[in-house]
């Protein structure tokens, strides 16, 4: 195994191709070693087979690195850099990667097979789409289905699609062109590093929502999903606790990233958009079991913009249901009567 030192980083260059890979697939890693194996697994077993896996230990304090070195597969690199953060290990992925195309997949989340060989036809036959997605399934702390996922909009998507209800879903779903990373990259010295970036490294949290918004506002690419669900995201114990205070925060910034870039766009759909994430962030207190929360971010939902009652009758109502319900119930009654809502959720969806 060859190594690459450079000032922050060892780089394994055991898999480089003169044209390079079709797709790269970006991995950032910190301390899910628990889960890396089977996302591995998950890439390595699909059906597309041009492509190259930058696997950047982002400073984790756990064996993530030693499972990438077991693996005997050429086209895995390793990068190890100093602790930087998601979007900090996202940008060094994509700098050190050379595919047309580049995936991006967290180490908690894993693949369905044909996730790669169905975006890439996405893009082949479509240039003038930047961004491919797909639809999400949730899976559980132990990999197992949990019923319900996201099946986002996928076709006719706007900024204002983007900025309300974010059709991507999650930093696992898409994949994307590489001119299109290349038309939002920038710098900031400021930062400590001149590296190019593509996510901004001062988001701990919404970095991908604030990337995928900034493309939409910024460049004339388009977006568009696919509708089967292709990702397995993983809801786990301390996702479901993030303090929901910090989560606002980090969104409110991305708003005003992205208010410099059209400040009109931003005043007249900013209410709306704050509905919606009030609204996902009750649910986020409901799946916790945050009864105090979920009913102060619920009003709050309202008071952005009523309308997201008429937009989504079933979606808010059923929130509105589960907040009321959580207030007044003890936990063991509510819980039998959100597995009955998630089972009935998981058979109108397929």
């Amino acid at each position: 195994m060859t190594l690459l030192h450079t000032e922050d980083t060892l780089i394994n260059r055991n898999s480089s191709s003169v044209n390079g890979p079709k797709v790269s697939v970006v991995i950032p890693m910190y301390n899910a070693a628990v889960y890396l194996q089977d996302c591995l697994d998950s890439v390595l077993s699909q059906t597309f087979r041009d492509f190259e896996v930058i696997c950047v230990d982002d400073g984790s304090p756990d064996n993530c690195a030693e499972i990438i070195n077991a693996c005997d597969d050429e086209r895995v690199r390793l990068v190890q850099q100093l602790n930087r953060g998601l979007a900090g290990a996202r940008n060094t992925g994509v700098r050190h990667s050379k595919g047309e195309y580049v995936a991006f997949l967290d180490s908690d989340d894993r693949w369905a097979p044909r996730k790669l060989e169905l975006h890439v036809h996405h893009l082949n036959v479509n240039p003038e789409i930047g961004v491919s997605y797909s639809a999400s399934q949730f899976m559980n702390d132990d990999g197992e289905d949990m019923g319900i996922g996201q099946h986002p909009k996928c076709e006719g998507i706007s900024a204002q699609d983007i900025f309300c209800r974010n059709p991507v879903g999650n930093g696992s779903a898409p994949v994307i062109r590489r001119e299109t990373l290349n038309e939002i990259k920038f710098t900031r010295p400021e930062a400590g590093h001149d590296d190019t970036m593509y996510f901004d490294e001062s988001f701990r949290q919404s970095e991908d929502v604030e990337c995928w918004l900034r493309i939409a506002l910024s460049t004339k690419w388009q977006v568009a999903g696919l509708s089967e669900a292709l990702t397995w995201y993983r809801v786990n114990g301390e996702g479901l606790s993030a303090n929901w205070r910090r989560q606002l925060e980090s969104w409110e910034r991305s708003v005003e990233n992205n208010r410099k870039i059209d400040p009109v766009f931003i005043a007249k759909w900013e209410g709306l958009a704050r509905a919606y994430q009030y609204r996902y962030l009750t649910r986020r207190a409901v799946q916790s079991r945050d009864s105090e929360s979920a009913r102060t971010l619920l009003g709050l939902a309202y008071k952005s913009d009523s309308r997201i009652l008429v937009k989504e009758f079933t979606t808010t109502a059923v929130t509105t249901i589960c907040t009321i319900l959580l207030t007044i119930l003890p936990i063991n009654l509510y819980d039998s009567f959100e597995r009955k809502i998630m089972a009935i959720a998981a058979k109108r969806s397929k």
